[in-house]
């Protein structure tokens, strides 16, 4: 029998060690109980190697492997009486409350738990009340009651889903959450082949799904149900027909993903749908019972568009993949340019939305994009030139122009990249091509990003039509930050007009602002970016030339922040540049493992801070070479061509300023620092908690210091998102794609995947939704041999079925001692005769390659966010020498839920678990069931309130933008 390392004889003792990975200890019924007081273990005699009184028999089922039945100690009695929990061992994690850990039901039901494993089953009935009550019963006290998926059922009911419009990458990820959750909800899932014309024509293009229907699709661009543009349904004939092919099959349930068309088409079919009944009533196509059966249609959209022009949703499905399209392009195409010094002319898709020019523009640094909302001023063809001409000025070898497919000039005239090249080539000679991307931006495979957003978009969608009542509009579930919403179909598809039609009236800023606050916070940071400003035109902080070291600052003069006694102490007065010295410094650095986007950010904070008058030096090799004094002064041109780059330019260590702090100290007084940029992982964090217990030590660390969360693990307190795990999931996706496809041929096979992120299980956790796996094993929910026993008898189940595959992952520190190597035993010798296994340690790469289009857009923000925070901050320390020894002075940047919050670092010590270097409290854990759910387990979920559906509004200008 197999065992993991340190796990010998347990089965056989009366009393399972403590060492163990939480045990199950029962008695059973009229044995006496324990006593209360018991003595140390010290004193304590060694365990007999015999069993205590065996309880009445419900051992393990014959036919389970031997290996994986469990002892009649080890087994729960059938009865409602449970054990009383033993006294917890010292440095032992808390055991969960039964509410979350499991119980027996109390009328003698086999027992049940909720969220143990990696596949846990389903909550007895009775344990539905403990169930809605949070650990600590917060809610409870409250007065409110969280709804889960229990207290919903679809028995009865009939869902459609079809795909119509342009098709997008992961629309096939949204298919196959709806049909799995519908069916785990005990509901009837169809199929609508080819949009809203199959629903037309009926017959063969409407099918019942089954589990197995949508296995295989998740990494598959494009739609297997096919998707047409109808005619015949913007007519009331064509609607009438598809009412009744419809009624048919019983389906009063619709699920459209689609873009704005499809989705107003779907709203007016749901306004109509009484009358067609009767119409249809009146024609003895149905009967009067028909009619009151099905006497109303709900109607749920998902926006699945590559355009992302749907306004009220941060990113629509499919998005993201076509950026990838693009981006993997454009980083292409740079290195010919390079080669040849050429300008490269590209033409993305977007029809009159130019989110993706605007985006790939400010993911690859574009020197100029065109979009249709934000037309170029009236002489923008000199300005274009002279931009051009600078930046080869500058000794760099390309230019990149990113223009959108509908990009027009104020006046309403369409610029195309045809009519840019004849300008390049005639006004400065250069050697000039034309790229049109054109419909490669649709193919390829969905992004982890849409894979991940498509299957909450479809589960949600489910539970809104489960919720839904006659008197629920029809909505469309949307992301706000980082979470699921509805909002009302009808205000959004109005708005999206509104767009059009404001730049149909030349309004064009109003346009930008109903885009939404992404759309606008991403054209504000490329305006900021991409040029640079005359020197003369640069705000000066402090004393210029010809300023007295005393003399007061105007406030009338423009961009000024501060003057220099403001904004750093006074040098010593043997320093020859003090009165030279105009700008404040600002120091950028970077701590911990590398990780992609890293450059990006750095980019981003050295061009803002110049832009804000400020001077950047820039640290290399982390704490260890700020000590060192391997500090130095970096220029605008320096970080050109960085964005794309992985790893850390500047170079990065995991070494702490713990023992450093003098010399660091002695390193910003000499470079005069007055602030402090870093970015980095946990290493960054506990540096960052140093050097604020160490300002009363030191006066010289008395700035203002900021971090900005870059990580592959994700697991920095205060952001629900680091730079570079969303590249690191696509690392992880890619592979378990290419893993999938090689048992493609050999057929039952079961592989396991080793991630990285220490403790943190965001990659096990969410690379497992993205790929479709059957388990994945995280640190934060603790499992035992009883959960790799039901996963084995899952893929067991699993190998009879048409899909004869299996996908398991693992958390590099998920477990002591269920190794991997482990796991890859048990499963190969508990699946002989049935599936054979293969193991694989993905280790470094997800650390590795060229940074995602998400990753280096959100490095860019955040970064540029930081140090518009910093100026804030000197800015209000104008004049009055002050000394920045206060907590709000040193803080982390994140994105929580829906917002970029500056959180001081003395706050969120009281959220880290710093013995597993973990936040306590991880927003994906929330989503962790649907992982489960759409692997065919069962698992508690909770659900969103059907009364909150919000209304689309637009945030004023002085509340910042979420990424």
């Amino acid at each position: 029998m197999l065992r993991p390392p340190g796990y010998t004889r347990h089965l056989r003792r009366s009393r399972p060690p403590a060492r163990l990975p939480r045990p199950l200890r029962s008695r059973p019924p009229g044995t006496p109980r324990p006593p209360a007081a018991r003595p140390p273990p010290a004193a304590r005699p060694p365990p007999r190697a015999t069993w205590s009184p065996p309880p009445p028999p419900r051992l393990a089922p014959a036919h389970l492997p031997r290996s994986l039945r469990l002892p009649p100690s080890r087994i729960a009695p059938t009865c409602g009486w449970r054990a009383p929990a033993p006294p917890p061992r010292p440095g032992a994690r808390p055991r969960p409350p039964i509410g979350a850990r499991g119980a027996a039901g109390a009328d003698g039901s086999e027992w049940r738990r909720r969220g143990r494993g990696p596949g846990c089953c389903a909550p007895a009935p009775a344990l539905l009340g403990l169930l809605a009550m949070d650990d600590d019963d917060v809610s409870a006290r409250k007065g409110s009651f969280r709804k889960f998926l229990e207290h919903l059922s679809g028995a009865g009911k009939a869902i459609g889903v079809l795909t119509s419009g342009g098709d997008a990458q992961g629309m096939n990820a949204a298919v196959r959450a709806v049909v799995r959750m519908g069916i785990y909800v005990g509901a009837k899932v169809y199929f609508i082949y080819e949009g809203y014309q199959g629903m037309v024509d009926g017959g063969s293009n409407i099918v019942e799904a089954n589990w197995e229907s949508v296995s295989s699709i998740l990494q598959v661009g494009g739609t297997i149900i096919g998707s047409a543009r109808c005619k015949a349904f913007r007519t009331r004939e064509g609607r009438l027909k598809a009412a009744g092919n419809l009624v048919q099959r019983g389906i009063t349930n619709l699920c459209v993903i689609g873009g704005d068309g499809s989705l107003t088409g779907a709203n007016i079919f749901r306004k109509e749908w009484s009358g067609l009944l009767k119409e249809l009533a009146e024609n003895g196509d149905i009967d009067r019972e028909e009619v009151q059966k099905h006497a109303y249609l709900n109607v749920v959209g998902m926006v699945g568009s590559i355009d992302n022009d749907f306004c009220g949703t941060d990113m629509t499905i499919g998005t993201d993949s076509a950026l990838h399209r693009i981006i993997e392009v454009v980083d292409a195409i740079m290195t010919t340019a390079q080669s040849h010094q050429r300008t490269f002319v590209l033409e993305v898709m977007g029809r009159h939305c130019g989110y993706l020019a605007l985006v790939s523009a400010l993911a690859c640094g574009a020197d100029w994009v065109f979009l249709p909302e934000s037309p170029p001023e009236e002489g923008w063809q000199e300005n274009m030139c002279v931009k051009l001409s600078e930046n080869r000025a500058r000794k760099k070898r390309l230019n990149i122009i990113i223009v959108a497919e509908g990009a027009i000039d104020t006046q309403n005239k369409p610029i195309t990249s045809e009519q840019i090249k004849e300008l390049v080539v005639t006004q400065l000679g250069y050697d000039t091509r034309v790229t049109i991307l054109g419909h490669v931006q649709r193919g390829g495979t969905p992004s982890a990003f849409d894979r991940i957003l498509a299957s909450r978009m479809g589960v949600e969608a489910v539970v809104a039509l489960l919720q839904a009542t006659p008197e629920t509009p029809a909505c469309v579930v949307s992301l706000s930050g980082n979470q699921a919403v509805r909002l009302p179909l009808v205000e959004c598809v109005q708005m999206t007009q509104d767009v059009q039609k404001a730049m149909d009236e030349r309004r064009f800023k109003d346009a930008v602002r109903l885009r939404g606050r992404s759309f606008e916070s991403n054209l504000n940071t490329y305006k900021r970016l991409a040029i640079k400003m005359p020197d003369d035109q640069i705000p000066k902080v402090g004393a210029a030339a010809g300023r007295s070291r005393e003399a007061p600052v105007s406030p009338a003069d423009p961009g000024v922040l501060g003057s220099r006694a403001a904004c750093r102490r006074e040098p010593p007065a043997c320093e020859p540049s003090a009165v030279l010295q105009s700008n404040c410094n600002v120091a950028v650095i970077n701590v911990g493992a590398p990780a992609a986007g890293m450059n990006a950010a750095v980019r981003s904070a050295v061009r803002v801070g110049i832009s804000e008058g400020h001077k950047m030096f820039a640290i290399y090799d982390g704490f260890e070479g700020f000590a060192k004094g391997q500090i130095k002064e970096i220029g605008w041109a320096d970080v050109g061509g960085w964005t794309g780059q992985g790893g850390s330019i500047l170079g990065t260590k995991r070494t702490l300023p713990g023992k450093s702090l003098e010399a660091i100290a002695e390193q910003m007084r000499t470079h005069s620092i007055n602030a402090l940029l870093i970015i980095g992982g946990f290493e960054a964090y506990l540096g960052l908690l140093e050097l604020s217990a160490a300002r009363e030590k030191y006066e010289e660390l008395c700035v203002p210091m900021v971090m900005v969360p870059a990580t592959v693990s994700n697991n920095v307190p205060g952001s629900d998102f680091s730079i570079g795990a969303d590249t690191a999931l696509n690392t992880i996706t890619d592979t378990c794609d290419r893993i999938k496809q090689s048992a493609s041929g050999t057929k039952r096979r079961v592989f396991i995947i080793e991630t990285m992120g220490g403790y943190c299980g965001y990659l096990a956790n969410m690379g497992g939704l993205a790929a479709g796996a059957d388990a994945a094993y995280i640190f934060e929910e603790p499992f035992d041999i009883r959960d790799l026993q039901a996963n084995v008898e899952h893929l067991t189940e699993k190998m009879k079925t048409t899909i004869q595959r299996g996908l398991v992952l693992r958390n590099e520190s998920c477990s002591e001692h269920y190794t991997t190597d482990f796991i890859y035993h048990l499963y190969s010798e508990e699946g002989k005769g049935v599936f054979d296994c293969r193991k694989n340690v993905l280790g470094h790469m997800q650390q590795g390659g060229a940074p995602s289009p998400f990753d280096r857009n959100f490095g860019t923000k955040i970064s540029a966010r930081a140090m518009q925070w910093i100026s804030t901050k000197l800015k209000e320390a104008q004049g009055k020498g002050k000394r920045f020894v206060t907590d709000d002075c040193i803080c982390v940047l994140g994105i929580s839920k829906r917002n970029l919050l500056f959180q001081p670092v003395a706050q969120l010590k009281k959220e880290t678990d710093f013995e597993h270097r973990i936040p306590k409290e991880q927003w994906w854990l929330k989503l962790r069931p649907l992982m489960k759910i759409l692997a065919k387990y069962k698992a508690s979920y909770e659900v969103s309130d059907p009364g909150q559906l919000e209304h689309v509004h637009h945030r004023g200008h002085e509340e910042p933008a979420a990424i």
